[in-house]
């Protein structure tokens, strides 16, 4: 997110209702990132195919707790009128895939 223009706001922030792994900022766009560590080989690559992105996918209940945990991190913060996006960044095999707009 650095190397792209965003200032890390928080990393690991965590509250009553869960943790957000980061939320970085560029401009009045505000981003909280899941990060899911995931390896490119065995039978989940095989599941899934090559395209290491699919495996970071963060199923419905997931999705649920990060807004929720957003929204306290919102109410705590108060960052003003941004935009708000919910990222998924798959860590595989050294490299970092970052999923915009995940869900």
């Amino acid at each position: 997110y650095v190397r792209h223009g965003y200032e890390i706001v928080a990393r690991n922030w965590r509250c009553p209702t869960g943790e957000l792994d980061v939320v970085a900022r560029r401009g009045d766009v505000l981003v909280f990132c899941e990060v899911k560590a995931r390896a490119l080989l065995g039978s989940r690559a095989g599941r899934h195919g090559a395209d290491p992105a699919l495996l970071a996918v963060v199923h419905c209940g997931k999705q649920r707790r990060v807004r929720a945990v957003a929204a306290a991190w919102l109410t705590a913060h108060r960052p003003g009128a941004v935009e708000i996006r919910f990222d998924v960044a798959a860590v595989t095999g050294g490299r970092i895939v970052v999923i915009e707009a995940a869900f």
